[in-house]
C-alpha cells in the first residue's frame, strides 16, 4: 500500500504571502531570529525583490522597519517568532500608529491546539496591540485546501492596503505555523498569483480634494483676516512652494517647526520660540486666525500663545488634516478640514490672487524675525565652546542640499526648533508620533538604508544609550549614517522643568548621570568616533564622516547647567533685540 505524501503548505503559502508583499511594493523586511517564524523567514530570504535586514533585538528590528517606511513612504515588514518577541514590537507600533507610518507586523505563533496549554513561548497574541493597529488578521495555520492560495494572498494584499491607509499605520498579521517548520521536500501547496503580476487586490487610494464650497469659504475667511498666521508642525502634508504661495497671497507669516519641512522662504519666522517668550510680542502679535497644518509645534511657548489668554479666549484656529485627526491639545480649534492641505492651500492662493500691496502685520513679524535672528546668531557665534543650540543651528544650516537630518526627541528637536534658521533642500525626520527616544538609532539606520542623499542624526546621550542594540552588526550592513551625539551626562531636558527645583533627589531621579564613555560604546560596535572640542569643528567633522562612509559618530560633550544658562541668555538677547 502506498500513501500520497502530504504537500508542503508552510513553504508554499509563505512564498505566496511574500510574493504578494513584493507585488504590492514592499522592498524591505527586518527579521529577528527565531524558530516558529522559519517558513516566512526562508520565504523572505529567497525572494530577491525584498532586502532582508536581520536584527537580534525585535525592538530595534521594528524601529529599523519604521525608519525605512518613514523615509520611503512604502510599508516595511518586520518578522518575529512567538511569545515575548512580539511584545517587543509595541513601542514602534505606537510610534507608527500616532506618526502615521505604514508598518507590517508579521508575527509567528503556535497553532491553536498549543495555545493556553502551557506550551513554551506561547502567549495570546491576538489583539496584543489593541487599537494601535489599522487592521489585524490571523489566517490560521497553512493548510492544503483548494482556496488556501487565495486566502493567504488576499491577507497579504489587504495588509499592505490597510498599512498605506488612509490613514497610514501599522497592521498586524499573526501567522501560526505547525511543525515541520523547514521545507519537507514535498510538492508545495499551489498558490498562484495574478498572471499579469498585479497584487491580488489592486487598491485605488481615495481622493481627498477640497470641494469648491470649502475653497470659497476658506478664501473668504483668509481675505477678511489680515492678522493671521500659518502654523506648521510635523506631517504638514504641503510643499514649501504651496505654503509660501498661500502665505504670500494672505500676507501672513509662516511659523513652522523645521520638521514640518516648511521653514523656508521669505515668510518664515524661525525665531518664534524665543519671540513668544517676550511679553510685548505675545501681547501685540496675537493673531485673529491661525491656519494649522500638521501637528502642533514642539514649542510650549507657541502652544501657550495659541491657547487661552488671561480672558480665557483662545486664538481662532482652523485645522487641515487629510485623515481628520484631532490634533488639538488646547481644545480650541473651531473648524477642521479633512482634505489634503496641498490642493486646498494652493486653490486658496489662486482664489485670493496677487499678494497684498502692503501688510503691516507681516512687516512687523519679519522685522522681529530679522532682529531676533541677528541677536541669536551673534550670541551663538561668540561662544567658542560647543553649545547645544548652536550644534542644532549649525547642522541644519551646514548640511549639503539633498541631505537628510533625523532629529531625536527631548532636547535635540527643541533646539532645532528654537535655533535653526530657514533653509531649503534638507529633509528632516523625527519620531514625533509619541515623542519617545526609544529606537531612534534603529530608525535612523532604517531611513539611511532607503535614503538617496547623506543621512545625519542629532541625538542626546540617553537616546543613544537607549538603543545601542540598534548598532549590533552595523559595521557590516552597508549603511551610511553619521550620528551627532550630544553628551551632557544625563537627561538635559529635566533641567528646564520644574523638577529641577528638587535639589535633593533631582540628579538621582531626573538628571540620571550615566558616567559612560560613549566613544567606547561606539568602538565596541566598530563605529568610528571623533570628539570635537570647539563649536567650529562640528561641520568639518560631520563632512569628514559623511565622506568616509559607513556608520560613524561625532561626539559633542556639553554641561547641563551651562546649557540651561546659555538658553536663557539667548532668550534674553532676543527680548533685548525686539524691545
Amino acid at each position: 500500500m502506498t500513501t500520497t505524501p502530504l504537500r508542503d503548505a508552510n513553504t508554499g503559502l509563505s512564498r505566496a504571502f511574500v510574493d504578494e508583499l513584493a507585488r504590492a511594493g514592499v522592498t524591505d523586511a527586518c527579521v529577528a531570529p527565531g524558530s516558529r517564524s522559519t517558513p516566512l523567514a526562508l520565504a523572505l530570504a529567497r525572494d530577491e525583490r525584498i532586502r532582508v535586514h536581520v536584527y537580534l533585538d525585535e525592538r530595534s528590528a521594528a524601529f529599523f522597519a519604521l525608519g525605512s517606511a518613514r523615509m520611503s513612504g512604502r510599508p516595511a515588514a518586520v518578522l518575529t517568532t512567538s511569545g515575548t518577541a512580539v511584545s517587543n514590537l509595541h513601542p514602534a507600533v505606537l510610534e507608527a500608529h500616532h506618526g502615521r507610518v505604514p508598518l507590517l507586523l508579521c508575527t509567528a505563533d503556535r497553532p491553536p491546539e498549543l495555545r493556553d496549554t502551557g506550551a513554551g513561548q506561547t502567549v495570546d497574541q491576538h489583539g496584543l496591540f489593541g487599537s494601535a493597529v489599522r487592521w489585524e488578521s490571523d489566517p490560521g495555520p497553512p493548510e492544503d485546501r483548494a482556496d488556501a492560495g487565495e486566502h493567504w494572498r488576499s491577507v497579504a494584499a489587504r495588509a499592505v492596503a490597510h498599512a498605506l491607509g488612509p490613514p497610514a499605520g501599522p497592521v498586524h498579521v499573526n501567522l501560526p505555523f505547525r511543525e515541520p517548520l523547514v521545507p519537507t521536500g514535498a510538492e508545495l501547496v499551489p498558490a498562484p498569483g495574478r498572471s499579469d503580476g498585479r497584487p491580488w487586490i489592486d487598491v485605488v487610494p481615495p481622493q481627498r480634494q477640497p470641494d469648491d464650497a470649502t475653497v470659497e469659504r476658506f478664501s473668504a475667511e483668509v481675505r477678511a483676516t489680515p492678522r493671521g498666521v500659518l502654523l506648521a508642525g510635523w506631517g504638514a502634508g504641503v510643499s514649501p512652494t504651496t505654503a509660501t504661495r498661500f502665505a504670500t497671497a494672505a500676507g501672513w507669516p509662516i511659523l513652522a517647526d523645521p520638521i514640518s519641512g516648511l521653514r523656508t522662504g521669505d515668510h518664515a519666522v524661525s525665531a518664534y520660540d524665543a519671540l513668544l517668550r517676550v511679553e510685548s510680542v505675545v501681547a501685540s502679535r496675537r493673531p485673529d486666525l491661525g491656519v494649522r497644518v500638521g501637528a502642533p509645534p514642539t514649542s510650549k511657548a507657541a502652544t501657550r500663545w495659541f491657547g487661552p489668554d488671561v480672558a480665557h479666549r483662545a486664538v481662532r484656529q482652523w485645522m487641515i488634516d487629510p485623515d481628520g485627526a484631532w490634533l488639538d491639545p488646547n481644545r480650541s480649534a473651531e473648524a477642521s478640514f479633512a482634505c489634503d492641505a496641498e490642493p486646498l492651500l494652493g486653490a486658496v492662493a489662486d482664489f485670493l490672487g496677487p499678494a497684498p500691496l502692503s501688510s503691516e502685520w507681516l512687516d512687523e513679524w519679519m522685522d522681529s524675525e530679522a532682529r531676533a535672528r541677528h541677536a541669536l546668531d551673534d550670541l551663538l557665534d561668540g561662544w567658542a565652546d560647543p553649545f547645544e543650540g548652536r550644534v542644532a543651528r549649525d547642522l541644519v544650516a551646514g548640511l549639503r542640499a539633498g541631505a537628510n537630518l533625523a532629529v531625536a526627541s527631548s532636547m535635540p528637536v527643541r533646539d532645532v526648533e528654537s535655533f535653526a534658521a530657514p533653509r531649503d533642500g534638507l529633509r528632516m525626520l523625527a519620531n514625533r508620533g509619541v515623542n519617545g527616544i526609544d529606537g531612534f538609532t534603529s530608525t535612523v539606520l532604517g531611513a539611511a538604508a532607503m535614503a538617496d542623499g547623506p543621512t545625519v542624526a542629532l541625538l542626546g546621550d540617553l537616546c543613544f544609550l537607549h538603543d545601542t542594540n540598534g548598532l549590533l552588526g552595523v559595521a557590516s550592513r552597508g549603511i551610511d549614517a553619521t550620528l551627532v551625539v550630544v553628551d551632557n551626562d544625563g537627561g538635559g531636558i529635566f533641567s528646564f522643568l520644574p523638577q529641577a527645583a528638587e535639589g535633593e533627589h533631582f540628579e538621582m531621579l531626573f538628571g540620571t548621570p550615566h558616567g559612560i564613555d560613549l566613544a567606547a560604546v561606539a568602538s565596541a560596535h566598530r563605529v568610528p568616533c571623533v570628539t570635537i572640542e570647539k563649536a567650529n569643528a562640528l561641520l568639518p567633522a560631520v563632512d569628514d564622516a559623511i565622506g568616509a562612509g559607513g556608520v560613524r559618530m561625532v561626539l559633542v560633550r556639553t554641561d547641563r547647567a551651562e546649557n540651561v544658562a546659555r538658553h536663557r541668555e539667548a532668550w534674553a538677547a532676543v527680548a533685548a533685540a525686539v524691545g
